[in-house]
């Protein structure tokens, strides 16, 4: 793997942390960067040894790992496009190659419609979008209450009930929410509380992200080339489920990659990896294509 630069940035209500694998032989490829909300750089690691043929760009969210936000910031997607928008200048200026998965897949679609000189091809992996969904309004409640749970309760608490959402098949019951809570030591989660209420998931993305609609007519005219990817492997989980929506809304099938919802991850947070040599490669034919 190149060796790796690393370097901050100051925009509005935060510090962000960036960095920058060189390519290891000239290349006429654009830059490729990498990014996840509320998954910061460290996650994308493995992914990015696969492409030393080109410069990666990674980053941390605002709020996420090494970058920080202001105490009063609530960060909406088109904070988050933007932060992206000026990594990209810092680094050069687009068109880039974009891969960007969950949270961050949100984030690439806002980028695409509102900066679409920035990017060449998106590829937009498992975007959880509850705007798209059917069952919208009780996914709605489940991520407030998650919110609510996250403030009342802290961390454990609050992310029982959020790995329990996204593990959760098929639409949910209007009364979802109101089911009882999951015990957090099933989860290998803390049940005490410690009294920190800074995590960007669970405080702000579960109150920002439902009321976000993308730009479908924009997205639409196509440029730059926005390509929504869901995982083999996951089923009708609320990613899968809002991946295959908002292809479908784009009037077009989504591509298909190997593993689940981190289906390129090595390891880096100590879980077992899922399949990141064929995913790299999949990436790879589909940025050639």
């Amino acid at each position: 793997m190149t060796d790796k630069k690393t370097h901050t940035l100051e925009v509005p209500g935060a510090v962000l942390t960036y960095d920058v694998r060189e390519a290891a032989t000239p290349t006429d490829e654009p830059p490729l960067l990498l990014f996840g909300l509320p998954m910061g750089a460290e996650g994308f690691t493995t992914l990015a040894g696969h492409f030393t043929d080109r410069t990666v760009v990674t980053y941390d969210p605002r709020g996420v790992e090494r970058s920080t936000r202001s105490s009063s910031d609530m960060p909406v997607m088109s904070n988050h496009a933007d932060d992206v928008h000026r990594v990209i200048e810092a680094v050069g200026g687009g068109p880039v190659d974009l891969f960007a998965s969950s949270g961050g897949a949100v984030v690439a679609l806002d980028l695409a419609a509102t900066h679409p000189e920035d990017v060449r091809t998106v590829v937009a992996h498992e975007p959880p979008l509850p705007s798209v969904l059917p069952d919208r309004a009780a996914v709605v409640a489940a991520m407030t209450d998650i919110h609510d749970t996250y403030q009342a309760k802290g961390f454990g608490a609050g992310m029982a009930k959020f790995i329990a959402l996204v593990m959760a098949a098929g639409e949910l019951t209007a009364d979802y929410a109101a089911q009882p809570d999951p015990d957090p030591a099933m989860f290998g989660l803390p049940t005490e509380d410690d009294g920190a209420r800074d995590d960007l998931l669970l405080g702000v993305n579960m109150l920002t992200l439902p009321p976000y609609e993308p730009a479908w007519a924009t997205l639409k005219a196509g440029t730059p080339d926005v390509l929504i990817a869901v995982g083999e492997d996951t089923g009708e989980e609320l990613t899968g489920r809002s991946s295959r929506a908002t292809a479908a809304l784009l009037d077009a099938e989504p591509v298909v990659f190997p593993g689940g919802h981190g289906g390129f991850g090595g390891g880096e947070y100590g879980q077992p990896a899922d399949k990141p040599v064929e995913f790299a490669a999949r990436l790879r034919e589909v940025l050639s294509r």
